[in-house]
């Protein structure tokens, strides 16, 4: 699987290490809560801590077992201490009549004074289609409140204030309507958990997931994979009810045959992957929508440059900022924060900067941004040095430090200040993070590009892959520029005006005050924060003219 590379007998060492260590299933003088694995004990906790919890889980690992003892004592505590009904939403009879018995199983373990479990009708009250009896099990405690359980989807829970859990969202039949009769409840200091695995990216859970990760809608996020909960302890736990003796061998055994069993369906099923993931993550009418007339400053040098004199080079490329950056740079507003992001590359794909200064209004404007192809590295460091030296209000950057392009960001951190230049290791847990709220500027236009068609094109390139949004690996367009100098071969671009986009954005959310004016402690004055950040010296930054770096 591609998510799963794990051999059988790699697994068996991984939890044979990990056992060493692994406690007893209830310590001496322990509470029932004890007896939850780790994950379910995070659940647990979100709930008790977030008004919205959402959990992405994997099929098979006891969730709902484990948000049944929450229930529990939502319900069977006294309203002082934050009790509340629990009205549990699954997509069938047969959940329903399980999660019942679950809460009823809990309810004797923490000796709750509980009703046995009795069945009733449930009225859906709905203004458009009429009252709907629907079929619930439900369970009453001392407390004065309950858990009840239903077989069906309620649009309109009215009157109600408690515990909504919404199990196996994804297959509801009209999960955003679902969630928001749900989230009515919060008014009244209720609290919604929606539980899921997977059933495709353009499934209304796994939006919803995106809206969380990118901050959209206000909640908490918990993510189960099948291995998470193994790492917890689930096999050890399931050796314990059958009586079945644990080893690490037979685990990784379990594990295997469990991966076999959903074959091609496991990244989804087990691995919180969501399937059909290779759309396009910004559609164009969403790009265009956001273009704006400004600059792409292009630089493309002959492979014979890099065998240069070093005095001759560092000239030509002096020569080259004074004549394409000054005049942009001159420009820039003086009042406004500044920020960039690059996606480094030296010979087969483009290097980019972009820049980005924040408007009044939060916009995220790009004023220009510089396109290098088969440019060496000193040279690339003298150019991103003389764009920052000459950015007002210089706040932070983002750069690709992935392979080649550790090298610039480490410098670059070490010219401006680790806490402004985030060096970035581009991985699917980064993407995944952070693509979500990278989407949403677009969608809320609080961001902009060129109005260039390779940098369109570079943008429509970002696709989910496995549910992660990222360039492809082999995924490549031409540009419109023609052939490459020299070697008759096509101009090839990779995504990577968008990648710098991205990390300029990332920039642009960090927590990192603008610098104005710092102190010169050679002479005691103060100086513009685009002259000297420290005292080191360089012989590209000797290079910057004397007027660059005390105009603003």
């Amino acid at each position: 699987m591609s998510k799963n590379p794990v051999s059988r007998k790699e697994w068996a060492d991984i939890r044979a290490e990990s056992m060493q260590s692994f406690p007893d299933v209830l310590e001496p003088g322990g509470s029932a809560i004890d007896i939850l694995l780790g994950y379910q004990k995070e659940t647990y906790i979100s709930i008790e801590e977030h008004p919205l919890t959402v959990i992405s889980k994997s099929r098979r690992i006891g969730e709902t077992w484990g948000i049944g003892s929450s229930a529990v004592l939502t319900s069977a505590a006294a309203r002082g201490a934050g009790g509340m009904d629990t009205l549990y939403i699954g997509y069938n009879l047969d959940m329903a009549r399980e999660f019942i018995d679950v809460c009823a199983m809990w309810a004797k373990a923490f000796n709750q004074a509980a009703s046995d479990v009795e069945d009733f009708v449930f009225t859906d009250k709905d203004d458009k289609d009429g009252d709907k009896d629907i079929k619930a099990f439900r369970i009453s405690f001392a407390s004065g409140f309950e858990i009840i359980a239903l077989s069906s989807r309620p649009r309109s829970l009215r009157g109600r204030q408690g515990l909504v859990i919404i199990d196996e969202a994804a297959f509801h039949d009209d999960l955003p309507e679902l969630i928001k009769a749900a989230m009515a409840l919060l008014i009244w200091g209720g609290k919604v958990v929606v539980v899921s695995t997977h059933d495709g990216e353009a499934n209304a859970f796994n939006e919803l997931c995106d809206d969380i990760r990118s901050e959209r809608r206000p909640g908490k996020l918990v993510e189960i994979t099948f291995d998470d909960a193994l790492k917890d302890g689930l096999y050890q736990r399931i050796c314990l009810v059958t009586g079945q003796e644990w080893s690490p061998e037979g685990e990784a055994q379990w594990r295997q045959d469990v991966i076999d069993f959903y074959g091609e369906d496991a990244d989804e099923e087990l691995f919180c992957i969501p399937s059909k993931g290779s759309g396009v993550f910004l559609p164009t009418m969403l790009i265009e929508a956001r273009a704006a007339g400004v600059p792409v400053v292009s630089l493309e040098l002959e492979s014979e440059f890099t065998f240069w004199p070093e005095d001759k080079r560092i000239s030509w490329i002096e020569d080259w900022c004074e004549e394409n950056l000054k005049p942009l740079l001159d420009k820039l507003p003086k009042d406004l924060v500044h920020c960039f992001g690059q996606d480094f590359a030296r010979v087969a794909d483009l290097s980019v900067i972009w820049l980005i200064n924040i408007q009044r209004n939060l916009v995220r404007y790009c004023p220009f941004l510089v396109e290098m192809r088969n440019v060496p590295f000193e040279a690339q460091k003298q150019i991103l040095f003389y764009i920052v030296y000459g950015l007002p209000l210089f706040q932070s950057g983002a750069m690709d430090a992935t392979g080649n392009g550790s090298y610039l960001a480490e410098v670059a951190a070490q010219q401006f200040g680790e806490e402004r230049i985030s060096q970035v290791k581009l991985s699917d847990a980064y993407y995944k993070e952070n693509m979500p709220k990278f989407k949403r500027a677009f969608e809320e236009g609080m961001t902009t590009v060129p109005d260039n068609d390779d940098v369109v094109q570079d943008h429509k390139a970002i696709k989910k892959i496995n549910g992660v949004p990222k360039v492809p690996r082999g995924d490549r367009t031409v540009s419109n520029g023609g052939k490459a100098a020299g070697k008759g071969k096509k101009k090839k671009r990779h995504g990577d005006s968008a990648i710098a986009h991205f990390l300029g954005y990332i920039a642009t959310l960090m927590d990192v005050a603008p610098i104005e004016f710092l102190a010169d402690n050679s002479s005691g004055e103060e100086v513009s924060s685009n002259s000297v950040f420290n005292h080191q010296t360089n012989d590209a930054m000797s290079l910057i003219p004397e007027d660059m770096l005390w105009e603003y």
